[in-house]
């Protein structure tokens, strides 16, 4: 076609045309320019450019009207910040596209961002770094999760076995940095410690990585997390094989880009990172995904063709196509009238970051591409909320072979499970059993403990153990005449084992003994314990007792045995006819108590009924027999007399009760005595022992010499024996200068004594609490703690079973005696609750009836007489009768006062008890006449 320049109309016409064609607005559609700015000789930038344009091309071919197109405009950030910076500024000056993806690093992100906020242009990065917000910064889109989201299910990996202490090693980036303080935190909420933070640089070489690696090596924690790019943790994780930290007893765990991107590290580096464990967003597998995966290889080495060598589709090329899809359709739904392309630009501008302008696009652009929600994409269920790309679960994978092998899942809901639950439960659990079979560093099955005490094989625990001449069913050592090295048994020896057995983490340990070059023992367990504090050894196991003076120098663990200290002595037979026997069942306070209680209670009964009972009048000696009679008459319940005084009869019941629980507690003793006790200690106390100067045996190096001196025990009563059948030999013996009456020692020695030599011996006498045997670390050990944790495990699941094979039961003796159990006779403790009620109800009772007798006599206490004159006259008032009654027949002056007390009751008198006025006699019921 040829156009004529002298027609104007012409000219217009083709220029805007021209203008059409170079917008890419051609049969009704738009070009809208978005730039890309990428690492382009990365293989995660090659990830993402293919699968943005596999997006736009897939888009665009399945929707046949659509007003705008995606027109992608690539540039190389060449790994440098000021080359993303300067890629950025081109295309919004030059370009003026509407958004931009990318760039993929943090470092690079943090420069662009400032620039993207002033331009008004959303920028789409899969920058993981947290501190880039998309809240702070509101157009920031992160297409990827944020490194601080992975900080839950390393802490539930952590937690799950049980490890207390790691170790973080991340790159010196701002992609290494971001996650940490994140991670500190989970750590902090699971108890768990982080020993050290290693930071390294991408530019350091392999003999200062494999320097710092040493240095992590001789720590004791064994659970190292790793936060890296592929490039530095390829050669961070040779470098680890080589110091020989991959070998069992280690746990590697790697954060989510590194997993994710295993296939960019050489097959070396996955050799050396057998058994690492990983976390990774969990993507779903779908035939869509699948097939888009295959499609994307052909694409990539079609682009490619030089990089063939283990290519893989990553979840940030997944991630970027799907949004690249979602950007798409939040394009497609904007009005085309209303769309503008253009920058609002300054006229006059001094740097080229002011010339760039603000896009008019962007404000109403951006909040339909910061919330996106696709169903049915390659990556799922894609969501991007408030800028954020959102992931519901994590997956854990196992480094096995060439690879990874999937063995759970974690989610916020859910914690560690087998599988993806979508059924709405939120049962949250760290059970590393929910976890499948894992192959940890060095090719086992069994999981690493987390913490060693030493480390390279050269420092190993020392562990200072006693040598003994007796007792060897406690302590027992030998060495090997061939590899010298030396063996331990016994009860405290296995105790200690499966203590080991039982930690969260690994301990090598090698037996010394605290002996001379003879085999002799040096000291005593005093001198053993303060090897710790020399630094000879790092603990000490043995039956070793837990002691203040002990614990100036060391640090004990909780106990593992029982604890006290008691003493044994022969059992006799007890069948000598002893005529006192019946006084046997109480001690002689609670005899004395007794009566003094029997005098009390008649004296009391006595002043209650002496004025209104007749029983209790006459002469002295008669009232003073009364006193005793009665009193001693309720102990077996024979007493006749009636009581009169209400207070009286109160005093007596309770008194009654009181002596049907003595008489019955009496009855029993004396029968168990006569009739069940055939065996009785030769003594009954520590304090007996004593008090008859007899010798008393103890263990040699033990300190229950020291106790027996400090309870007065002179040193010539007091024999040292090593064994137990010195201890069996001495008690035979008797008090004899070659035999002892006692052994004093603590409760699991005698235990064993009494059980290899059934119904012998019996343990008597008070019992001094100890605190029984422990094990001893240098002050401020952290071993402390967990010796403690892993023993009480010990003790609830297997001492039952240590103590059996060592230690048997006195109870599990064949054909024991059960009756042969020491007598204890009836203390005035028992009864003192007694005594106390009984004495309390009769005194309140004396004093009831004394002030009342005082309101009796009230007109002589406030009348003129001398205070002496008073007193009498109140003593002679309480002899006197008053309203006496009785069966019997009555004294003409006893009716009298009766009669004359009781008048009121009766009608007028009869003639003939008139005439008995006048005449002496006695008044006879029956005939109603006087004789």
């Amino acid at each position: 076609m040829k156009i004529s320049v002298g027609n104007p109309g012409i000219v217009v016409l083709a220029l805007m045309m021209m203008m059409l064609i170079s917008n890419g607005e051609t049969q009704g559609t738009r070009e809208i320019g978005v730039g890309v700015i990428l690492d382009m000789d990365s293989h995660v930038g090659k990830s993402i450019r293919i699968s943005i344009l596999m997006a736009i091309k897939d888009f665009y071919r399945d929707t046949n009207h659509s007003t705008t197109i995606i027109a992608p405009h690539f540039r190389d950030s060449k790994h440098d910040n000021v080359e993303a910076s300067s890629a950025v500024i081109d295309l919004l000056k030059n370009t003026q596209v509407m958004a931009i993806i990318g760039p993929q690093k943090s470092s690079q992100a943090a420069f662009v961002i400032d620039i993207a906020q002033r331009s008004k242009v959303p920028m789409i990065s899969p920058a993981t770094n947290p501190d880039l917000s998309p809240i702070r910064n509101p157009y920031f889109i992160r297409i990827a999760q944020a490194s601080s989201t992975q900080a839950q299910p390393i802490a539930a990996l952590v937690k799950s076995f049980g490890w207390r202490e790691v170790v973080f090693v991340y790159e010196d980036t701002d992609f290494g940095r971001g996650p940490i303080p994140y991670l500190l935190d989970a750590m902090v909420n699971i108890s768990t410690q982080v020993k050290y933070r290693s930071l390294l640089s991408p530019s350091f070489s392999d003999d200062k990585i494999l320097q710092e690696l040493y240095k992590l090596k001789t720590m004791q924690t064994r659970v190292f997390v790793v936060h890296m790019l592929p490039d530095l943790a390829s050669r961070f994780f040779k470098k680890a094989d080589e110091a020989g930290m991959m070998a069992q007893g280690y746990a590697w765990i790697i954060t989510d880009v590194l997993t994710d991107l295993l296939n960019q590290l050489d097959p070396e580096a996955i050799d050396s990172m057998q058994g690492v464990l990983g976390v990774k967003p969990y993507i779903p597998p779908s035939n869509q995904l699948t097939k888009f995966e295959k499609r994307w290889k052909r694409r990539f080495h079609k682009e490619y063709p030089d990089d063939i060598d283990r290519i893989e589709l990553d979840m940030f090329g997944i991630w970027s196509y799907d949004y690249v899809v979602g950007l798409a359709i939040a394009l497609k739904s904007i009005d085309q009238i209303k769309l503008s392309t253009t920058f609002k630009r300054p006229r006059k501008s001094s740097t080229d970051l002011a010339a760039i302008g603000t896009s008019e696009m962007g404000p109403t652009f951006l909040p339909l591409i910061r919330d996106i929600r696709l169903k049915g994409m390659i990556s799922g269920d894609f969501q991007v909320v408030n800028g954020q790309l959102q992931t519901s679960a994590y997956q854990i994978v196992n480094v096995i072979g060439k690879g990874e092998k999937p063995i759970g899942f974690w989610s916020s809901r859910n914690g560690i499970s087998n599988r993806i639950i979508n059924n709405g439960s939120s049962d949250y659990t760290t059970n590393k059993d929910n976890l499948g079979a894992i192959i940890w560093p060095g090719d086992t099955s069994e999981f690493p403990k987390g913490w060693e005490i030493a480390t390279g094989g050269d420092k190993i625990l020392r562990v200072g153990i006693p040598t003994k001449g007796g007792f060897i069913e406690f302590v027992q050592t030998s060495i090997d005449p061939k590899t010298k090295e030396v063996n331990a048994s016994g009860f405290c020896v296995d105790i200690f084992k499966a203590v080991i057995d039982a930690l969260p983490f690994d301990v090598r340990y090698k037996f010394i003994p605290y002996e001379n070059p003879n085999g002799e023992p040096i000291g005593d367990y005093n001198d053993l314990v303060y090897q710790i504090f020399l630094e000879k050894f790092d603990m000490v196991v043995g039956d070793l007792t837990i002691l203040w003076n002990r614990s100036n120098y060391v640090e004990f663990t909780l106990p593992y045995s029982e604890s006290g200290v008691s003493m044994l002595v022969p059992n006799k037979v007890d069948d000598s006819k002893n005529m006192w026997i019946f006084m046997r069942p109480l001690e002689m306070e609670l005899w004395i108590t007794i009566g003094g209680f029997f005098i009390y209670i008649g004296f009391v009964v006595w002043v209650l009924e002496h004025r209104v009972n007749k029983e209790f009048r006459g002469p002295p000696h008669q009232q003073v027999g009364m006193i005793f009679w009665f009193s001693f008459s309720t102990l077996v319940f024979a007493h006749k007399e009636k009581m009169m005084s209400n207070l009286s009869k109160f005093v007596v019941i309770v008194w009654i009760f009181v002596v049907l629980v003595l008489t019955s507690s009496y009855t029993a003793s004396l029968a168990s005595m006569l009739t069940v006790q055939k065996l009785r200690p030769t003594l009954t106390s520590i304090y007996e022992l004593k008090a008859r100067g007899d010798y008393v045996g103890y263990q040699d190096g033990s300190f229950v010499v020291d106790m027996l001196k400090k309870m007065g025990f002179h040193d010539d009563k007091l024999k040292k024996y090593t064994n137990i059948q010195e201890y069996a030999n001495a008690l035979l013996n008797g008090t004899t200068k070659n035999g002892v009456s006692a052994i004093v020692d603590e409760v699991p020695y005698l235990k064993m004594l009494q059980a290899k030599n059934c119904n012998k011996y019996v343990m008597v006498g008070p019992t001094y609490k100890t605190a029984g045997f422990g094990f001893a670390f240098p002050k401020g050990s952290p071993l402390v703690n967990e010796f403690s944790r892993a023993i009480l495990k010990v003790r609830e699941e297997q001492m039952r079973d240590i103590s059996d094979n060592w230690i048997r039961d006195e109870a599990d003796c064949p054909g024991k005696n059960v009756d042969v159990e020491p007598f204890e006779k009836l203390t005035l403790e028992s009864f003192k609750g007694l005594f106390i009620v009984a004495g309390l109800s009769s005194t309140c009772a004396l004093v009831i009836f004394f002030f009342m007798f005082l309101y009796e006599n009230k007109e002589i206490l406030v009348s003129d007489d001398s205070t002496r004159h008073k007193w009498t006259t109140i003593i002679q008032n309480f002899d006197k009768k008053k309203g006496l009654i009785t069966s019997e027949t009555k004294t003409v002056d006893d009716s009298n006062e009766y009669i004359e007390d009781n008048m009121i009751n009766y009608p007028p008198m009869s003639p003939a008890i008139s005439d008995y006025h006048q005449s002496e006699g006695v008044f006879s019921p029956a005939s109603s006449t006087y004789q």
